[in-house]
C-alpha cells in the first residue's frame, strides 16, 4: 500500500526537475543570444520556421501599428484595436485605458502580450498584442521605438472564411466603433492667404458639442418624423446608391424667416446621424479651384453647410450678361487699391458654375455619406439651377410657430404638457405670426421667482402686442394701397384727359390741313376752267420784258 506522503514528494520532485530544466534552457538561450551572431540566429530561425510550417496547422496574420511611413498609423491596426476593445475587452485580464486623440470617452483595450479569443460563425480565433524591437538597434545610443502589432492565429482549414469574411467584418465593425467613439467636430475655412505653412489642411475645427435634438426641435410632429425617416434612410442606403449609380450624398434646402430654427435643425441632424459639420464660408474662398480643394478635404459622415447662401455671393446675377464699364480713372483706382490691399482679403471669385460643380459635379463623388445643406431667408432669390431636385433633393420650409411647435417649447422650457392658458395661446398663435425664437424667449424664466404661469402670461402679452402690431401694419398697408390706388386712378384720369386733348388737337390740325388742301384744289380748278385773269396776264408780260432787258 502506497504511503500518502509520497504524492506531494513526487510533485515536489517534478516541479524541481521542471524548474531546473527551464533554468538550464534559459541559461543556454541567453548564452546563444549573447555570443551567437545575429545573422546565424536569423538563419536558424528562418529554416526552423519553414520546417515547423510543414507540421504546424495554424496560420498567423500580423497587423502592424505603423506600415511603411511611421508618421501615419495603420488604418487596419486602428480598426482591429477598436474592434477588440469592444468585443474582447471583457475576456481579457490585462487591459489598458486610453483617451484617444479623437475619442470622446475612455477606451479599454488589450494590454501588451495579452491573448484573447474570438468566435466567428463557429470558428475560433486567437488575438495577441505584442511588440518588437530591432536587435541591431537595442544597444544603439538612439534606440528604435518599439513596434506594436496584433497577431491573429487560426486553423488553416478556416483560411477562406477568415480571409474573405472575418477580416472584412473586423475592419468594418472597427471603423463603425471608431466613428461612434470619436469626438465630433465643427469645421470652418479661412481665407487661403491666412493658412499657416505648417498646417496640412484648409480647415480648422473645434469640438462640436451642440445639444440640439429632434425631440427638442419646435416643429410639427408629422413633419419632424418625415425628416427623421428621410435622414435615417439615407444613412443606411450605401448599397442602394451604388446600385443606382449615384454618389452617396443628399442635398437639403432649409428656408424660412429669421428665427425659425434653421441652424438648430442642422445641429439636430448632425446629432441624429453622428456626423461632423463643415461650415463653409463662401466669401473666404478665393476661386473655384480653392472650393474644389475644400471639398476634397472633407470626410465622410459629414454635413457641408452654406448658411444664408443668398447673402454669401451674388450667385443669382452671374447668369445674366453684365455690361462692361471701364475707364482710365477706374483702372488707376483699382491699381491703387490692389497695392494697398495686397496682403488683405481678396474678394471671392467663386462662380455659380463652380458652386454647381461643387454640389453635384464629378468631384462631389469623392468620399461618401455626405449631406449638403443650404439655408436662406428668401428661397425665391436663388437661381433655379442651384436648388433644383438632384442638387437640393429635399426642400424644408421652417415657418412661424404653430401650436404644436409651442407645445414642444412649453415642454422643453417649463415641463408643461397641459395648462388652462393653452387655449388662449392656441387662439392667438393661429391669428399671429411669431417665430419659435420669440416664443422661446418669452417662455424662458428670467429669475428663480418666475413660474410657469408668469412665463405663459408673458407669452400671451407678447402675442397680443404682435397681433396689435400686425393689425396696425395691415391697416397702414391697406391705407397705403388705397392711397396708391387713388393716385393711380388720378394719374390714369389725367393721362386720359391729356390723351383726349391731344387727340382733339390732332383732329383739329387734320381738319385745318384738309381745308387748306381743299381750298388750294378749288383755286387750281378755277384757273383751268376760266383761263388766266388780267392780273396774271399783266404779271406775265412784265416778267417777259424783264427777261429781254437782262
Amino acid at each position: 500500500m502506497k504511503s500518502p506522503i509520497m504524492f506531494p514528494a513526487t510533485m515536489t520532485e517534478m516541479f524541481t526537475t521542471m524548474g531546473s530544466t527551464l533554468a538550464s534552457f534559459m541559461f543556454v538561450w541567453a548564452i546563444i543570444r549573447q555570443y551567437c551572431p545575429y545573422e546565424l540566429r536569423r538563419f536558424f530561425e528562418k529554416y526552423s520556421q519553414k520546417i515547423t510550417g510543414y507540421f504546424y496547422p495554424y496560420i498567423r496574420i500580423s497587423f502592424h501599428e505603423f506600415a511603411g511611413d511611421r508618421l501615419k498609423r495603420s488604418e487596419a491596426y486602428s480598426a482591429v484595436e477598436a474592434y477588440l476593445s469592444a468585443n474582447s475587452s471583457k475576456s481579457a485580464k490585462k487591459l489598458k485605458a486610453e483617451m484617444g486623440r479623437d475619442s470622446r470617452k475612455l477606451v479599454l483595450s488589450m494590454d501588451e502580450h495579452e491573448r484573447v479569443t474570438d468566435d466567428f460563425r463557429g470558428v475560433k480565433v486567437w488575438w495577441l498584442l505584442s511588440k518588437s524591437v530591432s536587435a541591431a538597434r537595442q544597444n544603439s545610443y538612439y534606440p528604435e521605438q518599439e513596434k506594436r502589432f496584433y497577431k491573429l492565429t487560426f486553423h488553416k482549414k478556416h483560411r477562406d472564411i477568415i480571409t474573405e469574411k472575418y477580416l472584412e467584418h473586423v475592419v468594418s465593425e472597427g471603423k463603425e466603433i471608431r466613428v461612434r467613439n470619436r469626438q465630433r467636430k465643427l469645421y470652418t475655412n479661412s481665407p487661403g492667404y491666412k493658412w499657416p505653412s505648417y498646417k496640412q489642411t484648409m480647415w480648422s475645427h473645434i469640438v462640436f458639442e451642440h445639444p440640439a435634438s429632434f425631440e427638442t426641435l419646435a416643429m410639427d410632429p408629422d413633419k419632424k418624423e418625415e425628416i427623421i425617416e428621410d435622414l435615417m434612410t439615407f444613412s443606411k442606403s450605401k448599397d442602394y446608391y451604388a446600385k443606382i449609380g449615384k454618389a452617396w450624398k443628399r442635398g437639403y434646402l432649409l428656408y424660412g424667416p429669421p428665427g425659425t430654427g434653421k441652424s438648430t435643425m442642422i445641429a439636430a441632424m448632425a446629432n441624429l446621424l453622428n456626423y461632423d459639420i463643415y461650415d463653409l464660408e463662401l466669401t473666404a474662398v478665393k476661386d473655384n479651384t480653392e472650393l474644389r480643394k475644400l471639398l476634397i478635404e472633407t470626410t465622410s459622415k459629414s454635413i457641408i453647410v452654406i448658411e444664408d447662401i443668398d447673402c454669401s455671393l451674388d450667385l443669382t446675377g452671374q447668369r445674366k450678361k453684365k455690361s462692361e464699364k471701364s475707364s482710365d480713372d477706374e483702372n488707376d483706382k483699382s491699381k491703387e487699391i490692389a497695392k494697398k490691399e495686397a496682403k488683405e482679403e481678396i474678394g471671392s471669385k467663386v462662380t455659380l458654375s463652380g458652386l454647381l460643380n461643387f454640389i453635384d459635379g464629378l468631384w462631389s463623388a469623392c468620399g461618401g455619406e455626405r449631406l449638403i445643406v443650404f439655408t436662406t431667408n428668401y428661397a425665391e432669390k436663388l437661381d433655379p439651377a442651384l436648388i433644383r431636385r438632384g442638387r437640393m433633393d429635399k426642400h424644408i420650409e421652417l415657418s412661424y410657430c404653430t401650436f404644436e411647435a409651442f407645445k414642444v417649447l412649453a415642454k422643453n422650457y417649463l415641463s408643461l404638457e397641459m395648462h388652462p392658458m393653452f387655449d388662449t395661446i392656441q387662439t392667438l398663435i393661429g391669428e399671429t405670426k411669431i417665430t419659435p425664437a420669440d416664443v422661446a424667449e418669452n417662455l424662458m424664466p428670467k429669475s428663480s421667482l418666475d413660474d410657469a404661469e408668469k412665463c405663459l402670461s408673458s407669452l400671451i402679452q407678447a402675442l397680443e402686442e404682435a397681433k396689435e402690431e400686425a393689425a396696425k401694419e395691415e391697416a397702414a398697408k391697406k391705407e397705403k394701397a388705397a392711397k396708391k390706388e387713388k393716385e393711380a386712378k388720378e394719374e390714369a384720369a389725367k393721362k386720359e384727359k391729356e390723351a383726349k386733348e391731344e387727340a382733339a388737337e390732332k383732329e383739329e390740325a387734320v381738319k385745318e390741313e384738309a381745308a387748306k388742301k381743299e381750298n388750294a384744289a378749288r383755286k387750281k380748278a378755277g384757273i383751268k376752267e376760266n383761263g388766266p385773269t388780267k392780273e396774271d396776264a399783266f404779271q406775265s408780260q412784265v416778267d417777259k420784258e424783264t427777261e429781254n432787258v437782262s
